[in-house]
């Protein structure tokens, strides 16, 4: 049986502190996932590295390589943005690559690839009418987001509450998508 690849990408969220436990999570379910993360997140997850890169059997990315150098990555068939925070919606909604999280997953709808987020946002943040306009055009843009009430996925919370980040949610997309 062929492994099918997932792109597992988080930003600097408490959620991304879950990480290994959803990769092994993942594992179970079939996957064969890689690990990105953005600038801030691979810098609060830097001392679990080496046990993250052991469980994927990959280097785990939060930079662009060097044009020309091989990719160390295989193909994705799925790629999963959680927990993705207020800035990734954003940069991303808006086409701002300056992270590699970003810039892959700005590409990656162009290229056809099946992207679900899930993202990570306090109801403070949530005021802020351009996370619903992000939301909106990433939607229309076919990728698959579990936000709010209607969208099977994460609510805001308030700022400084602490509740279950719904991981499984996310994963069981990914399923769907792929």
């Amino acid at each position: 049986m062929t492994s099918r690849t997932l792109y597992l990408f988080g930003s600097a969220a408490p959620p991304v502190f879950d990480v290994a436990q959803v990769i092994e999570d993942a594992q179970q379910r079939g996957w064969d996932v890689r690990l990105g993360l953005t600038p801030t997140a691979a810098r609060w997850l830097e001392s679990q590295r080496a046990e993250l890169e052991r469980l994927t059997g990959g280097p785990v990315r939060s930079e662009y390589k060097v044009p020309g150098e091989p990719d160390v990555w295989p193909k994705a068939d799925v790629i999963l943005v959680a927990p993705a925070t207020f800035n990734t919606i954003n940069s991303w909604a808006l086409g701002l690559t300056s992270t590699f999280v970003v810039g892959v997953v700005a590409e990656g709808i162009g290229k056809d690839i099946p992207i679900v987020t899930m993202p990570c946002v306090n109801a403070a943040y949530a005021q802020h009418r351009r996370l619903d306009k992000s939301v909106a055009e990433l939607r229309e843009m076919g990728v698959t987001v579990l936000y709010g009430d209607g969208g099977g996925g994460f609510v805001p919370n308030q700022p400084g509450e602490k509740r279950p980040y719904p991981w499984a949610a996310a994963l069981d997309a990914v399923g769907v998508r792929a």
